[in-house]
Formats: C-alpha cells, structure tokens, sequence
C-alpha cells in the first residue's frame, strides 16, 4: 500500500531540519583547523561506508556496480552536483562571504528548480520531471519564502557584498537545483538506495583532485571528541540519512515541491540558534519565519 504524500512531506520537513543544524557543525571543524574539501570527503567516506553496509543487508538491485555508459555519467552529474561541488561552492562561499548572503543565495535553489522546470517543459525535454506550471499559489508562495528568508537573514546583520563569495553562493544554489532536476526521473527509475550510493561514490571520486594538494588532518585533530561528534553528525544523520531520505521524497513529491522546502533551512538554523546557543530572536526575524512557512505552504502543494 502507497505510502500518503503527507508522509513525504514530513520527511521533507524533517530533512530540512536536520540540514539546518549542518552549518553550524561544519563552522565547528574549520574551527578545528579542517579544510572544506576534507569536511567534505571525511563525512562522506563514512556515509559511503554505512549506505555499502545498507546495500548488503538488503541485496537486491542496490548491489549493482556498473551500469551503461550513459547512466554512469547520469550517476556522475549527480555526484558532481549534489554532492562535491555543491559543497565546495558552498563552504568556499562562506570564506569569502557573509553567511548570511550565502544563506540567502544558496537557499534560492527551489527558485532556480522552478525557471529551470519551465525551462525545460517548454523545451518538450520534461519527461519524468513534475509537471510545473506557473500558478498564483506557486508565485505567491515563492514569493512569500523568498521575503520570508530576506527578513530571517538580513534581520540582524549589516548587508556587505563579495563579488567572489556571492558568485560560489549562486553556483552551489545551482548545483542544487540541477541535482533535484536529475534526481526527479532517476529516482523513481533507480531507487533510492541505489542511486544515493553512486552520488556518494561520485561525490568521492570528483573531491580527490581538491585533496591532492593538502596536507592530511593530524590524528589529533581527528581524534578530538568535538571534531568526531560534528562529523558523525554530518556524515551519518546529514549525509547517509538524509541523502536517502531526501532522494524518496524527491521521487514521491517532484522536484520542484521536495525542493521548496529548501527555503525553510534559514528558520531551522534560527531555530537551533535560538535553542542551542542562547541567540534572541528579533521581531522582524519572528515574522520573517512565519512567512517562510506561509510560503513552503502555499508553494509544496500540501
């Protein structure tokens, strides 16, 4: 029996929350003296490590190594997208940047999935995508998330621009939306375990070239209980859980709806603030997070 869409929907919002906190882990390990590149690659060798672990229990289909040569570079675009650059733009972004343009930037992605949908459509190119079409509900609560995060991210902080920083910002949100775009027919095609497996070997494979020049973490930087707590974190409840989580929801739901909730990110990261680290909450921040839900709501069509 077909799981209800309002199941995917509340693992959407549940992933999103859990994507929420990731910034703040990923600040801790730069603290601790880790380059974005090996944040990247040290999370995602454990969760590489846990979704094989998975993949054997299970057997099946999700035990393929190889497909045909066409699908192996779907499985890369996806790796490359969703996996290293999309974080490398990010965490880079946050080096020569405000975090809260970055936020702000990087959580246009379901905008970016929305014009690259229609683009698409018009092309005759949308099949096994979600049906988008511009509505007074989509456009309204697009509009009304992008407001929202413009209160939540802005509300506090002074408005600098980094050319450099804004650019990397704008390249992760398209990363993203071109993940989602790829993912919508794969997924219902390939599943999700299997397909959430290959991003991960992808995402590996395409970050070596980024390690090539680095010097390795000490083992004291490894072994600090701090750094291994944020990178558990990251790797088996951001990555391996999520990845999974969000690739079914992407199936079930569409890419343009499961990629909306995306704006929520900015009410999760004041919310875990707020909760974790003692921050107030502004008026203006408040409303700006009503909104953003008011929004998600309008647009996911619930």
């Amino acid at each position: 029996m077909a799981k209800p869409r309002i199941i995917y929907h509340i693992l959407a919002f549940v992933t999103v929350a859990i994507w929420g906190v990731t910034f703040v882990c990923t600040k801790v390990l730069i603290g601790a003296g880790l380059d974005p590149a090996q944040i990247f690659a040290l999370r995602f060798i454990i969760a590489y490590l846990g979704i094989w672990a998975i993949c054997l229990i299970k057997k099946g289909p999700s035990l393929k190594l190889f497909g045909s040569l066409k699908e192996e570079l779907l499985f890369l675009a996806l790796g490359v997208s969703g996996g290293s650059f999309y974080f490398l733009t990010e965490n880079h972004a946050l080096a020569n940047t405000q975090a809260c343009n970055v936020s702000f930037l990087v959580c246009s992605a379901p905008l970016w999935t929305l014009l690259l949908s229609l683009l698409l459509r018009r092309a005759g190119k949308n099949e096994g995508q979600e049906d988008v079409r511009l509505s007074p509900k989509i456009v309204i609560g697009t509009l009304l998330a992008l407001a929202g995060m413009a209160m939540t991210i802005f509300g506090r902080e002074s408005v600098n621009f980094s050319p450099k920083g804004d650019i990397l910002a704008i390249a992760a949100a398209l990363c993203w939306a071109v993940y989602s775009i790829l993912m919508g027919p794969a997924s219902a095609r390939y599943g999700s375990l299997f397909l959430t497996r290959k991003v991960f070997f992808y995402g590996l494979l395409t970050i070596i070239p980024f390690l090539l020049s680095q010097e390795p973490p000490s083992l004291a930087t490894l072994t600090n209980p701090t750094v291994l707590i944020n990178l558990l974190f990251l790797a088996v409840f951001a990555s391996l859980v999520c990845f999974l989580l969000w690739n079914k929801v992407i199936a079930r739901l569409g890419n343009f709806t499961s990629t909306n909730y995306v704006y929520l990110n900015p009410f999760f990261t004041l919310l875990f603030a707020t909760l974790l680290l003692g921050e107030t909450l502004s008026a203006i921040e408040l409303v700006g997070c009503i909104t953003i839900v008011a929004g998600v709501y309008l647009a996911a069509k619930i």
